[in-house]
């Protein structure tokens, strides 16, 4: 069974504005995966799973974002989802929103707080 586990991801100031930084937590073959989103002095973060495909979004590392930065988008098959609350916005997930993951920054650090396994 899962427990949920807070991890430091980065300092604020390491996280390109607007950018992203990948995360996991736990060990094994099934770790959860997830993303932080830095807009400014706010971070949102989002299960690394694509609700379409069922898969990644991303294929480089740390990368999520639109050319443009302005959307979250999945690598494989373009959906696009906002970044302030991971709703789709484009393509064939409209309806459905990536898995939100509770973020806090703290004294300049990033800490997630997301289940330990899948």
């Amino acid at each position: 069974m899962a427990n949920n586990v807070e991890v430091r991801v980065a300092d604020l100031a390491d996280i390109e504005d607007p950018g992203c930084r990948e995360f996991s937590i736990g060990d094994g073959d099934w770790p959860f995966r997830g993303f932080v989103v830095r807009e400014g002095d706010t971070v949102y973060a989002y299960q690394n799973f694509c609700v379409h495909a069922g898969h990644p979004l991303n294929w480089k590392p740390d990368s999520f974002l639109t050319p443009d930065k302005d959307a979250i988008i999945c690598s494989s098959h373009g959906a696009m989802f906002r970044i302030d609350d991971g709703s789709c916005i484009g393509g064939p997930c409209r309806g459905q929103a990536l898995r939100k993951v509770a973020v806090e920054i703290r004294d300049g650090e990033v800490f997630v707080t997301a289940p330990d396994s899948l």
